[in-house]
């Protein structure tokens, strides 16, 4: 398929409305994607026509939800190269997913004295689980450190695994400075000490081709509206032989099989791990998300997005007043940076005055702050339906900031 940006742009209608009299200029992906018209049709079309709750009613509605929902769930097993559908548990997102195995995982194996692994580049939603692990079964989180470039010590990683070590948990792409981590090179480290490794792909998913067998990950966590689909509605893999020996994170609805007074059991996965009604809707937008993806191909969108990743960067290291944080070697489409002198705050205010959307502040990244000894930066993410041109109007919005304060 040929990459034509200015078609794909006709696909989001957000990107067809002004802010403040000029038109959007969009560069918050990494907080939350654009939906494509076949998203949001799909999702419309379900509670105009197929609104039905799933798995347990005989009509016909109910009966046809619930194939909807299941083909979803084999086309998703097919796109992240799942071996069975049995893996694919839907949450209501990346966070939902990490507590799902924090709890699960954590009440099945870890006990006083374990040891669990994250990075200093990890999102809060992948410490602070692991954090209220370690406080309520007396565990001890270990940090892998990060370099003066954004990068992960990988040394330091292998020495911080013992034979105590129970769970590795990182992002596969750091939300706060695009830094794409070696999660191969990580994964053979762990299961080379029989460890198994959690990778949080909220921002992994939607730039790079993610096969779960072939990364033999344990566990792979992501978010729908990270990837062009509704918010509300997110993905857990998790290897079959794991899920089966973990006990059940929510109870009620979809996760039994028989209950009494005297014992109840649970049904088989990945209903096990999916208490109550589902997002159906959400689901089956999800699917459509994926394919409107795949038709594109995700390696036509890496290659256009890194040109839109160095364009930008040739040109904020023209000005002396920024500073990029985080210049790792392999970089998602993604810059965080500060303005010397100006507040990220002040200048994300004045930027979306002149209709561009950007992001300020920590990122729910803050111990990858403290790291740099600030207390936040401006972040522009890209996604596809970006152009070279938003990027100059946003380099020439951000030399109206520093005249203004510098």
């Amino acid at each position: 398929m040929t990459f034509d940006v200015n078609k794909i742009r006709k696909d989001f209608p957000a990107l067809e409305q002004k802010v403040y009299g000029k038109e959007l200029v969009y560069f918050d992906n990494a907080a939350t994607t654009l939906k494509p018209s076949v998203v949001i049709e799909r999702l419309s079309n379900f509670y105009k026509k197929e609104n039905s709750n799933v798995h347990r009613g005989v009509h016909f509605l109910s009966q046809e939800a619930t194939t909807a929902m299941e083909n979803a769930r084999q086309y998703i097993k097919e796109f992240i190269g799942a071996s069975s559908t049995s893996e694919i548990i839907f949450t209501k997102g990346t966070t939902e997913s990490i507590n799902l195995v924090a709890s699960s995982f954590g009440k099945k194996f870890i006990e006083k004295g374990d040891e669990i692994i994250v990075s200093e580049l990890e999102h809060h939603a992948n410490i602070i689980p692991w954090q209220l692990l370690c406080e309520e079964k007396e565990a001890i989180l270990k940090v892998i450190p990060v370099d003066d470039a954004g990068e992960l010590d990988m040394e330091a990683y292998k020495n911080l695994i013992t034979s105590r070590t129970k769970i590795v948990a990182v992002a596969h792409i750091s939300n706060a400075l695009g830094t794409i981590n070696p999660i191969v090179k990580i994964i053979e480290i762990a299961h080379h000490r029989n460890v198994p490794v959690l990778i949080d792909g909220a921002q992994g998913i939607s730039h790079k081709s993610v096969n779960v067998s072939i990364l033999d990950c344990d566990f792979y966590a992501f978010s729908g509206h990270k990837i062009f689909a509704p918010m509300g509605i997110g993905v857990l893999y998790g290897k079959e032989k794991l899920l089966n020996e973990m006990p059940p994170y929510q109870s009620g609805g979809e996760m039994i099989k028989e209950v009494s007074f005297e014992k109840t059991t649970f049904n088989e996965l990945p209903f096990k791990f999916e208490a109550g009604t589902p997002n159906v809707g959400g689901i089956l937008a999800l699917e459509s998300a994926l394919k409107y993806i795949k038709n594109i191909g995700i390696d036509v969108i890496e290659s256009y997005e890194h040109e839109l990743l160095t364009y930008a960067t040739a040109q904020l290291k023209n000005m002396p007043e920024i500073n990029i944080i985080g210049n790792a070697s392999n970089k998602s489409s993604l810059i965080s940076f500060v303005i010397k002198g100006v507040h990220h705050y002040d200048a994300g205010t004045i930027l979306d005055k002149l209709g561009i959307a950007v992001r300020t502040g920590h990122h729910c990244a803050q111990p990858i702050m403290t790291r740099f000894g600030i207390d936040g930066t401006l972040r522009i993410s890209f996604a596809f339906y970006n152009t070279k041109e938003e990027i100059n109007i946003f380099v020439d919005a951000l030399k109206t900031v520093i005249k203004m304060f510098l």
